[in-house]
C-alpha cells in the first residue's frame, strides 16, 4: 500500500461521521434499469462494518430518475423537466425500498430525506435540515438523502448529487466524504482521450490547474462528471471534510478504499468543528447581541454552552440561526455564535431556567440559547 493509500485508509477509518454518495451508474443496472441488488448488499455490508466500529453514516443516493423512467416506459435519451420529475416520483419509492431492505437486514433504521438547493442555502431551511439529520444520527438511524427532483425546477436544482453530497457533509459536519463513481479519481487529462494522462492520488490544495484537469464522466446514466466532483471538493474541504473519489463498481467499495484501491483524496486542512467556528467568527455579520452575567461568561470560557439563565439583556432584532455577539457584564465582546431562538423569544427567556422554556414559549425548543458547537470565543 502506498503512503497516500495508507493515509486515505486512516482518514476513512478514523472519521467519526462519514457521508457516502452513490452514483446512478453504480446503483442501477444499465441493461435492465433495475437496482443492482448484489452490489447494494455488498455496500450495506461495508456500512454495517463502519457502524460496528462506532462511525455514523449518511448516504446520498442517486438513482430515482433512472429507476422511474424504466417503470414509466420513457424512451432513452434526455428527458423533459416534467418527465424527470415524474420519473423521480415513481423511482424514489423503489429506491427507498431497496435501501430499507438491505440496511434493515443489518438491523438499521433507515430514514428518507429529500432536499433541494434552497434547503442547503436558505438559512432557516438549512438549520431545520441540519437539526433533523443530527437528530436522526443521534437516534441511530441512517439517513438516505436525494435531491427532491419531483418538486425542484431547473432553476433551483443542483442537477448532480456530487455537490449535494458536499453540502450535506458541510451541513452535518462530516469528517469524510466518499464519492462512489464510475471513475477512479482525478487525472491530469481525460484518460479516455489522452493515453498518457497521469493519475493524481492526492490533492492538498485545489488550484486552477487542478480544476483544468477535470474532465467529463464516461457515464451516460449519471449527471455528474469530474468537474462537479472538483466543485464538490471545494465545498467539502472548506468545511474541514476530506473527500475521496473512487470507482465503486466492484463489490464492497468502502472496504476496497481501506485496502488501498485507487482513488483521489482531496485533503482538508482542519477539522469540521474548526472550519465551522472560523466561519462563525469571521464570515457572519452579527444581527444582535446578548449581554451575560459573570457566571455565564466563565462557563463560556470553559467551553460550555450559553443557557438562558445567564442572559442579562438582549440587543437588536434577530431570527433563529442568526449570528449574535456575546458581551460580558462590562459590555466587552467575549464570543460570537448562532442563536437558537429569535430576539423576541430571547427577551422572554432572560434569566430563566431551561426547564421553564416550554411553558414560557408554548413549545419545546433547545435547552441552550447558543450551543457550544455554534459558539466561538473572540
Amino acid at each position: 500500500m502506498t503512503r497516500s493509500a495508507a493515509a486515505g485508509k486512516s482518514r476513512l477509518a478514523t472519521a467519526k461521521r462519514v457521508v457516502v454518495k452513490i452514483g446512478s451508474a453504480l446503483l442501477v443496472e444499465k441493461s435492465t434499469g433495475r437496482v443492482n441488488r448484489s452490489w447494494l448488499e455488498s455496500l450495506a455490508e461495508d456500512i454495517a462494518r463502519l457502524r460496528a466500529r462506532g462511525q455514523e453514516v449518511v448516504l446520498v443516493s442517486s438513482g430515482a430518475i433512472a429507476l422511474g423512467r424504466r417503470q414509466l416506459g420513457l424512451a432513452p435519451g434526455k428527458l423533459k423537466l416534467e418527465e424527470s420529475q415524474a420519473a423521480a416520483a415513481v423511482g424514489q419509492i423503489r429506491l427507498a425500498h431497496a435501501w430499507k431492505e438491505v440496511l434493515e437486514h443489518h438491523g438499521f433504521t433507515v430514514a428518507q430525506v429529500l432536499l433541494t438547493l434552497g434547503d442547503t442555502e436558505q438559512r432557516r431551511r438549512y438549520l431545520n435540515a441540519r437539526n433533523t439529520l443530527t437528530a436522526l444520527l443521534r437516534l441511530g438511524s441512517i439517513p438516505v438523502i436525494n435531491e427532491n427532483d419531483t418538486v425542484a425546477t431547473a432553476e433551483i436544482r443542483y442537477g448532480d448529487n456530487d455537490r449535494l453530497a458536499a453540502r450535506v457533509a458541510q451541513m452535518v459536519s462530516a469528517d469524510c466524504l466518499v464519492l462512489l463513481s464510475d471513475v477512479d479519481g482525478l487525472y491530469t487529462a481525460d484518460p479516455t482521450r489522452v493515453p498518457g494522462a497521469q493519475f493524481i492520488p492526492e490533492v492538498p490544495r485545489i488550484t486552477p490547474e487542478i480544476e483544468a484537469m477535470a474532465a467529463g464522466s464516461a457515464s451516460d446514466v449519471g449527471s455528474g462528471g469530474m468537474t462537479t466532483k472538483v466543485l464538490a471538493a471545494r465545498i467539502a474541504v472548506a468545511a474541514g471534510c476530506h473527500m475521496c473519489v473512487t470507482a465503486g463498481r466492484e463489490s464492497n467499495p468502502l472496504r476496497r478504499v481501506e485496502s488501498g484501491a485507487r482513488c483521489t483524496w482531496f485533503v482538508a486542512d482542519g477539522s469540521p468543528v474548526a472550519a465551522r467556528k472560523q466561519w462563525i467568527a469571521g464570515m457572519l455579520k452579527p444581527a444582535g447581541e446578548l449581554r451575560v452575567d459573570e457566571g455565564a461568561a466563565r462557563a463560556l470560557q470553559q467551553g460550555k454552552s450559553l443557557l438562558p439563565a445567564g442572559i442579562l439583556q438582549v440587543g437588536g432584532r434577530f431570527d433563529r440561526g442568526d449570528a449574535v455577539v456575546v458581551l460580558d457584564p462590562a459590555g466587552r465582546e467575549i464570543a460570537r455564535g448562532l442563536a437558537a431562538y429569535s430576539s423576541l423569544d430571547a427577551e422572554r427567556m432572560c434569566g430563566r431556567q431551561s426547564r421553564e422554556l416550554e411553558e414560557l414559549l408554548g413549545y419545546r425548543g433547545r435547552d441552550e440559547m447558543i450551543h457550544r458547537d455554534d459558539l466561538v470565543l473572540t
